[in-house]
């Protein structure tokens, strides 16, 4: 094999290599991926079943529902036009609380109930997250 060869296979190789790589990358990075849905986009079956996706509304009052000295709850979260039925499981942000603004992160089931893994809520009086933000303007807007 003259060294003309040689170099022309090294070069096929590491193309191969870069080549695997990438495509572990770009898989890896699509599972991680959580796309931002609201309740009026999951009551009209717009969100993806048993995908990782993440929700944001305000929760809406008097819904949140937990039996004394357990960590399981539910609650609803609202785009002032829908609602959606969140459960959860663990201890929840201090700043989450009905009136807020609250983004979880889980998966929806078949029931239509989203069943989440983290709850992230507002960190201050004026924070919203932009898309339920720009949502709850245009919900308001038809709603007068």
């Amino acid at each position: 094999m003259t060294p003309r060869h040689k170099r022309i296979g090294f070069v096929i190789i590491g193309l191969l290599a870069i080549s695997v790589a990438a495509v572990l990358v770009v898989t890896a990075m699509q599972s991680y991926t959580s796309y931002f849905y609201n309740s009026t986009q999951i009551v009209n079956n717009e969100a993806p079943v048993g995908k990782l996706i993440r929700i944001g509304g305000m929760v809406k009052e008097n819904s949140i529902r937990r039996e004394p000295g357990e960590l399981e709850m539910t609650f609803i979260v609202t785009d002032m036009s829908n609602e959606v039925t969140v459960r959860y499981s663990g201890i929840v942000p201090d700043l989450f609380k009905e009136g807020g603004g609250a983004v979880a992160r889980g998966e929806l089931n078949q029931a239509g109930e989203f069943i989440a893994e983290e709850i992230m809520a507002k960190h201050d009086e004026s924070y919203m997250p932009p898309e339920v933000a720009e949502l709850m303007q245009h919900n308001q807007a038809d709603q007068q």
